[in-house]
This record gives structure tokens, sequence and C-alpha cells, in this order.
């Protein structure tokens, strides 16, 4: 069963990429949805997080930065680092981009069953706790 969900998973994920076409790398986009959830974040913590290096982190906030989707300062617990939280113009492109996807997996359930709404339903909280297992 693992095999057909991961394809199934990674499939959706890519499609909902594409629909969204926000100009901006997976992991950009995910770096910001995670500094808007849980920021502001220094960038040790935001490496944490997405599972990635001190200096992945960097460069992609350094990227986001750039594009104006996140703002900087200074941290006053450690002078020597920063804060970074998501800008209004990051918000903005957030919503923007989970309405588009939200709009494109609206229309392809249209056509499903009650049944298989009620499947997809139940299937979106269990994968939420297997989410949360990672998190924990």
């Amino acid at each position: 069963m693992a095999a057909p969900l991961r394809l199934a998973i990674t499939r959706m994920a890519r499609r909902l990429r594409q629909e969204a076409d926000p100009g901006l790398t997976p992991s950009q986009l995910a770096a910001l949805a995670s500094i808007e959830r849980h920021g502001p974040l220094t960038p040790s913590d935001l490496a944490g997080l997405e599972r990635v290096s001190r200096p992945t982190a960097t460069r992609i906030l350094r990227g986001l930065l750039d594009s104006g989707l996140i703002d900087r300062r200074p941290d006053p617990a450690d002078g020597r680092s920063a804060l970074v939280e998501i800008s209004e113009r990051g918000r903005k492109l957030l919503t923007r981009l989970r309405s588009r996807k939200n709009a494109y997996l609206s229309r392809r359930l249209d056509g499903l069953e009650p049944d298989e709404l009620e499947t997809l339903d139940r299937a979106a909280g269990i994968l939420e706790r297997l989410l949360e297992r990672d998190r924990a």
C-alpha cells in the first residue's frame, strides 16, 4: 500500500504546485509557509523545521528577502542573529496560491460520489496524524 499511496500523494502535490505557479521553488514556498505558521524565526529555527542545513536555509531566506516576501530584523535575544517573519506581500501571495490550489482541487472533487468524498475526508485526517508523528 505504501508505494501507490506515495505515488498518488507525490503526483497530487506536484499538480497542486503546478496549478499555483508561484515563481518560487518548492523549498522557498515551504519555507514561506513555515515562516507564516511559526514565525518569527531564526534561520536555525527554519532549518530545523524544514529539515535542511543552516546554509541551505540561509540561501532560501535570501531569495525570499530579495522577493520582498519576508522581513528581517535583529533578534533581541541574540544580537548576532536575526529573526525573519512573513511580509504583507508574502501573506498575500500565500493566500492567492492557496485559493488557486483549493479551487483546482474543488473542481476535481465535484465529480465524486458522496461515499468517495467521505473516504477522502477520513483519509485527510489520517494523513495529518501521520505527519504529526514526524513533529513529535
